[in-house]
C-alpha cells in the first residue's frame, strides 16, 4: 500500500498540515493555516510550501476549522502536489488529550470521538478543535482510514509513583486528577532516533529528552518506555516556558486572590500567557532573550539563569529517576539551535560523566554529538519529527488492520 499520510495538526485558532511519506519521512508538502475564527473578523493566512520547498502565502476568510481544511485542499490542487495524484493512504490527526484510556494510536471512529469529546474538561483549549478537524477531515477525506495520534499516549507507561499527585483519592479517582505528560510524540521520535545514533537498540537506552520550544518539557525514557516526565495534569508544570511559568507554589493561586482580587481565569491566564521567560524579561522569543543578554540586561541575566537551572535541575532529577543515563538530547527550536542553553543547562555536571564539547555544540548541524568522543553519557541534538512519527503510527495502525 501506498506510504503517503496527511498529518493534520489542529490547534485554537491554526491547522498545520504536512503530506508525509511515513516510510522514509520525506516531506512532500507542508502548510499552515493562522487567524482561523479570528474573533475581530480578520483574514486568515495561509502559507503552503510545496515539494521544491517553495511558499505560496495568501490571506483568505478562515471562519472555522473545515473552512482552513477546504483552503488547504485547494491550496494542494493550485501548487502540488495534487492530493488525488498522491496516493494518500491515511489521514493522521495530532489530538492533545487522550486521558487514561488512550495508550496508542488508534482508528478514528464515532466512539473515538465520544471519548475525545469526554476528556475536553481536560484539554478545553486543544480537545475541541481536534474533534472539529477530525469530524471535518472525515466528509473531506471519507475514502481513507483516519487515525489519532494523542500526544499524552507515550507517557501512558509512567509508573504510578510517577503519575499519582498527594490528592484526595476521590479527585483521583472521579475527576482523572493526575499527572499525564505532552510532546509525548516528539519524545517518542526522538529518544528512538537517540538509539540509532548510538547503534543500539532502544530497549537497551536510557535517554533525557529536552523538548524545548515555547512549550518545554523534559522526559526520562527507559529502555523506550517513559518513566517520568515534567508536565503534568496540564502542559502548565514542570520547566520554564516562553510565556508559562512551569513549576511554582500552588498556594500562589490563593494569595493573589485574596491580595490582588484576581479571578482563577485572570490568573490561569497571567501563568500560561504572560509568565516564563516573558515574564522575566519581557520578551518570549529566545533571539531576543540572546540579543539582551549580548547587551548586558540584567533582567535577560536572569531569564536566562533561571531557564538553565531550572533544566538542570530536571536532569539531576532523572539521572536519580532512571539510575543510569546513556544519553541526553536537546530538540525542538530553542534546543537544536540555542547554543548557550545547551551550555548553560549542562554546566557543571562532569562528576555524572556530562560533557559538552565546545567546538561540537558552537558548529553542530542536524542531528549529532556534542559530547566529546566516548563520553560516559553522550550529548546530542535531534531535530524533532513529529509528522513523521505521525505518519509511522497511523500506517502502523493501518496496515495491522
Amino acid at each position: 500500500m501506498s506510504a503517503t499520510v496527511l498529518v493534520l495538526n489542529a490547534g485554537s485558532s491554526s491547522v498545520k498540515y504536512s503530506l508525509v511519506d511515513g516510510d522514509t519521512g520525506a516531506a512532500l508538502a507542508v502548510g499552515l493555516a493562522e487567524r482561523v475564527g479570528d474573533p475581530s473578523g480578520a483574514a486568515g493566512i495561509l502559507t503552503h510550501t510545496d515539494a521544491d520547498g517553495t511558499k505560496h502565502r495568501s490571506e483568505l476568510p478562515l471562519p472555522s476549522h473545515e473552512a482552513a481544511l477546504r483552503a488547504a485542499l485547494g491550496a494542494f490542487e493550485q501548487h502540488g502536489p495534487a492530493l488525488a495524484e498522491a496516493g494518500v493512504a491515511a489521514v493522521g490527526h495530532r489530538v492533545v488529550h487522550g486521558g487514561e484510556r488512550f495508550s496508542a494510536p488508534a482508528l478514528v471512529d464515532d466512539d473515538l470521538l465520544a471519548a475525545v469529546a469526554d476528556l475536553v474538561p481536560l484539554a478545553p483549549l486543544h480537545n475541541p478543535a481536534n474533534l472539529e478537524v477530525l469530524a471535518v477531515a472525515r466528509t473531506l477525506f471519507g475514502a481513507v482510514p483516519h487515525v489519532a495520534v494523542f500526544d499524552t499516549a507515550f507517557h501512558q507507561t509512567l509508573p504510578e509513583h510517577a503519575y499519582t499527585y498527594a490528592v484526595p483519592h476521590q479527585w483521583r479517582e472521579q475527576h482523572g486528577i493526575r499527572r499525564y505528560g505532552f510532546h509525548g510524540t516528539s519524545h517518542r521520535f526522538v529518544s528512538g532516533e537517540t538509539a540509532r545514533l548510538l547503534g543500539r537498540p532502544v530497549e537497551e537506552v536510557n535517554t533525557i529528552v529536552l523538548h524545548l520550544g515555547n512549550g518545554a518539557s523534559a522526559a526520562a525514557v527507559a529502555g523506550g518506555r517513559s518513566v517520568d516526565t515534567s508536565m503534568g495534569m496540564t502542559p502548565l508544570e514542570g520547566l520554564v516556558m516562553g510565556t508559562r511559568s512551569g513549576d511554582l507554589d500552588p498556594a500562589l493561586h490563593a494569595h493573589l486572590h485574596r491580595q490582588l482580587g484576581w479571578s482563577l481565569e485572570e490568573i490561569d491566564a497571567a501563568l500560561n500567557r504572560e509568565s516564563g521567560i516573558r515574564g522575566l524579561c519581557g520578551h518570549s522569543d529566545f533571539r531576543e532573550l540572546e540579543r539582551l543578554l549580548a547587551d548586558g540586561d540584567p533582567h535577560a541575566r536572569v531569564a536566562m539563569d533561571v531557564y538553565c537551572y531550572r533544566l538542570r535541575k530536571y536532569v539531576g532529577a532523572y539521572y536519580a529517576a532512571l539510575g543510569r543515563v546513556d544519553a541526553i538530547t536537546f530538540t525542538g527550536g530553542i534546543g537544536e539551535r540555542g547554543l548557550l542553553v545547551r551550555a548553560q543547562a549542562l554546566a557543571g555536571l562532569e562528576r555524572l560523566g556530562i560533557v559538552i564539547d565546545a567546538e561540537a555544540n558552537r558548529t553542530h548541524s542536524g542531528a549529532g554529538f556534542i559530547s566529546p568522543p566516548g563520553s560516559e553519557v553522550a550529548v546530542l541534538v535531534v531535530p524533532t519529527n513529529e509528522e513523521w512519527q505521525i505518519a509511522r503510527e497511523t500506517l502502523g495502525v493501518v496496515r495491522a488492520g
